[in-house]
Order: structure tokens, then sequence, then C-alpha cells
């Protein structure tokens, strides 16, 4: 419900920025209708007239205006937070906790850490080493790198391999 209060906050904007249901329907898509049905149940759902509507103009009233100061710099901040989050899609950020034994630590990781580092300077490996084989969700790792034997019954004895969970 909270997207739908957003959105109606978002057309009684409009609205008012606008002073036209037709030109803020025609802003942000949807139609006249709809917008008017919206703002007409917001007012009601408030118990407050917001916008004084003729024929010809529409205009916030005093209610509305107390509205629109404090509505406009709270979405103003929604949106800036939503395009900062929007740009982290493009460059990984965050921790990543993996679970390697020494061998693997040494032989498979060590060796790449520099690229990574510089290639992803917004992720923080927590690296543990441990020789033990634990089930990695349930220990609050996101991956693991276990080096050792393959079993024999896969017909491949003598090859080493290193497995990567998650």
């Amino acid at each position: 419900m909270v997207r739908d209060e957003l959105s109606v906050l978002s057309a009684f904007l409009a609205v008012a920025e606008e002073r036209s249901f037709t030109r803020a329907a025609k802003r942000i898509g949807v139609t006249q209708s709809a917008l008017s049905h919206a703002i007409r149940g917001l007012e009601e759902q408030i118990g407050v007239r917001l916008l004084a509507r003729t024929t010809r103009s529409v205009a916030p009233t005093e209610a509305g205006e107390e509205l629109l100061a404090h509505l406009r710099p709270a979405l103003g901040d929604i949106r800036g937070a939503l395009d900062h989050l929007s740009a982290l899609r493009d460059r990984p950020a965050g921790r990543v906790r993996l679970l390697v034994s020494p061998l693997a630590a040494t032989a498979v990781l060590a060796p790449k850490l520099g690229q990574f580092a510089r290639d992803y300077p917004d992720v923080v490996l927590d690296v543990t080493t441990d020789e033990s084989r634990v089930d990695l969700v349930a220990a609050g790792f996101d991956a693991g790198i276990h080096l050792g034997a393959v079993p024999s019954f896969l017909g491949l004895a003598d090859r080493h391999m290193w497995t990567l969970a998650r």
C-alpha cells in the first residue's frame, strides 16, 4: 500500500504544479479520470480538501499548500535515494563472506585478490579459512572454495577440484 500512497501523493504534486488535471495526467501517463479519482480518494482519506476546482482551473487550498510544503522535499529525497540505489546496480558493492580452505586461499584466491580489489573497490571480501566443510548458507557465508580430491566413483581419481557454492 505504501507504493500506492506514494503514487497518489506524486499525482497530487503533479496536479498542484500543473494546476490542471489534463496536463498532470499527460505528465504522469494516466487518464484524467483515474487521476481525479485518486485525488478525490486522497482527500476523502485524510478528510481535508486539498484542491479547489473550477471548470477552468485547479489550485491548492491552504491545506493543499501545507501538504505541498512537506511533500516537495520529501519526494525529492525519496527520488534522490532511489536514483542513488539505481546507480549501485551498475557497480557491485557490499560485503561478500567467503569460506575458503587454506590451500584454496593460497592457490586460487590470493593470485586474484589484487585485480579484484582494483576492479571492485566497493566490495569488501570477508574471507575465513577453514578446512571443514559446512553448510555455507546456514553458517552465513555467500560462497566457498574448497580444494580436494575428486571422489574415485567419478572416474577422475588423482585430479583435484575446487567448488564454488551459491
